[in-house]
């Protein structure tokens, strides 16, 4: 059982920046290295989407087109904190963000995925 918990949604104006976290907490209290953790959001109306993910051992990290060059995903391993960074944000990133644990590997289905946060507000206004 791995507890999840977003922080630091909120509003930014189209080119701005944000950043959000996840902060976890698993009963073993370790997450193992072989899992894997990504934000997810979905927007109203709107199918939910991977957007990055990244490999909790070696840091390997992987981006969706729509981000990629924009957003940066990474953790510490010593606190079990997840963080993506979200810079030149444009309306169109406005969404529910939600973090995720996968005890297997990479996976951009989100159906997949064991534990879920709540989920937090990210809106960019034009």
């Amino acid at each position: 059982q791995v507890q999840l918990a977003e922080f630091g949604g909120g509003l930014a104006q189209a080119g701005g920046s944000l950043r959000v976290s996840c902060a976890a907490s698993p009963a073993s209290g370790r997450i193992y290295s072989s899992h894997f953790m990504g934000w997810f959001r979905q927007a109203p109306g709107k199918e939910r989407e991977f957007v990055a993910g990244i490999r909790w051992g070696t840091g390997k990290t992987y981006y969706s087109d729509a981000v990629k060059g924009r957003f940066t995903i990474s953790r510490y391993s010593a606190d079990n904190t997840l963080h993506l960074k979200m810079n030149s944000l444009k309306p169109e990133d406005t969404a529910v963000y939600s973090c995720a644990l996968h005890r297997g590997g990479y996976d951009t289905t989100a159906r997949t995925y064991d534990f879920w946060g709540q989920g937090t507000q990210i809106t960019v206004s034009s």
